[in-house]
């Protein structure tokens, strides 16, 4: 088993991240909580007003926000993301994620 330990600062919990993604992790920011899956990030995301885009690349999980053109695009498969995925997130929703170095 591969990863690495994060702590959280605000329940004081110490937790396996597996696949930081060569040190990178996403964190959001209003909880500290670093992005370890995708039904975390759609979680998070759908309580931004961010909902799933249906249809598409069938390669690709894709959200969509009714009040923008923006659209977020991330390979299905989580190994794939990295900080490229990150930053976009970061752009698209600026003072709610950050990435950091693990």
């Amino acid at each position: 088993m591969s990863g690495v330990w994060v702590f959280n600062h605000q329940n004081g919990v110490i937790r396996l991240v597996e696949n930081p993604q060569a040190g990178k992790a996403l964190v959001h920011l209003p909880t500290g909580q670093v992005v370890s899956s995708y039904s975390c990030l759609e979680q998070i995301l759908t309580g931004l007003g961010w909902e799933r885009y249906p249809g598409g690349d069938p390669d690709l999980f894709q959200f969509h926000k009714r009040s923008s053109i923006d659209l977020i695009s991330l390979p299905r498969d989580f190994s794939r993301f990295n900080s490229v995925y990150m930053y976009d997130i970061v752009v698209k929703n600026p003072n709610i994620f950050h990435v950091r170095d693990m």
